[in-house]
């Protein structure tokens, strides 16, 4: 499974991006940076991504820093999946 690309697409549909993610990188900065990325949008992306890849985040196990960069999102995510 190519995490990275998962992880783009969950981007690309939940903040309604058009196709956008697919220019973006492992260094790619994301809260603060993508102005779709709000407070709601994050929650949404968690829900999603917890159903896409079928694990559970705890509250306290996230936070901003686990969306300071597309490769900080890829990184929680392979670590949640062992």
């Amino acid at each position: 499974m190519d995490v990275k690309k998962s992880v783009l697409s969950i981007l690309d549909e939940v903040l309604g991006l058009n196709g956008r993610s697919a220019s973006f990188d492992l260094g790619t900065p994301l809260l603060g940076s993508v102005p779709e990325l709000d407070s709601m949008a994050v929650v949404a992306v968690i829900t999603t991504l917890e159903e896409r890849f079928d694990f559970i985040i705890d509250d306290d196990e996230i936070d901003g820093s686990s969306f300071a960069t597309v490769g900080t999102l890829v990184s929680f995510v392979e670590g949640k999946l062992g």
